[in-house]
Parts: structure tokens; sequence; C-alpha cells
């Protein structure tokens, strides 16, 4: 992972480099699933205006990916996290979901939890390589989604 990374929450002026970046990050899928996955067509002003979305920036301040989570009754739910292409391969990903347990625990929080898409295949393996276990699988909202869940 690079030295220089920091996580900050998201503002207004980030809405673009967000969404662009949950494009980069997803577009890949749009035709296995057969339309864009929910991630690429998210509120993200909304989110951000909620507080919900961090952004991992470098030293020049550019957005290398970011993440949306919120508390959900007794945990939280980390409903989105995406990496610029350009960024993939440095931890960047794996630091987001990091802060989102952290911010978890510090709330005192049992758990995080989550969902993605069945031919994010990916996913299958990188969550569970985190500590999330699986917890169901069934169709919503028009997509076949996964859950997981990690105690923390």
């Amino acid at each position: 992972m690079s030295k220089h990374l920091e996580i900050k929450r998201a503002q207004t002026k980030d809405e673009p480099a967000v969404r662009q970046c949950a494009e980069e990050a997803y577009e890949q899928y749009a035709a296995a699933i057969g339309k864009k996955p929910a991630p690429m067509v998210a509120d993200f002003a909304s989110l951000i205006d909620s507080e919900h979305v961090y952004v991992a920036v470098d030293l020049d301040d550019d957005i290398l990916g970011f993440i949306a989570f919120f508390q959900r009754g007794d945990h939280m739910f980390l409903e989105n996290v995406a990496v610029r292409r350009n960024a993939t391969g440095r931890g960047v990903g794996k630091r987001l979901i990091e802060f989102c347990e952290e911010v978890a625990k510090d709330a005192n929080l049992g758990s995080v939890k989550l969902y993605t898409n069945e031919k994010m295949t990916e996913n299958l393996s990188l969550y569970p390589h985190l500590g999330y276990q699986e917890t169901e699988r069934r169709r919503e909202d028009g997509f076949n989604r996964i859950f997981f869940e990690k105690t923390i």
C-alpha cells in the first residue's frame, strides 16, 4: 500500500471524482450482469451530503478510491467500495474496508455487513480473505446478491 494515503470525509466537490471511480471500478461487470451494477447508479450526491462517503487520497489530493457506509441498527453497513483503475493493487480498497471496520468498532457496533453481486467473482474470494463470512444469497432489486458479515 502507498504510504501516502489519507482517508477523509468526501465533500460535495468530490462527487464527480467519486462517480468516475465507481464507473471505472464497476463497468467491467455491466455486460455480465446485464445492466449497470447498483454502485454505478447510486445517488452519490445524497450519500456525500449525508456524510456516508469517505475518499482515499494521495499526496496530490487525487482521489484513489472511496467507501460508502453507515450504521444500520447494531451493525455498520458497507454499501460501496471502489478503487480507481490506476490505483488497483496498491492496498487502497483493503485500507478503506479496514477504515470502515475501525469506525464500526469505535461506535461499539458488533459487525460490518455488505453484499456483492454474484457476477463480481473477485469479491467472492476477497471478502472471505478479509474475514467476512457469507450469510445469505438472494435476488434483490433485480440483482443476484451474496451477503457477507464480519464480526468485529
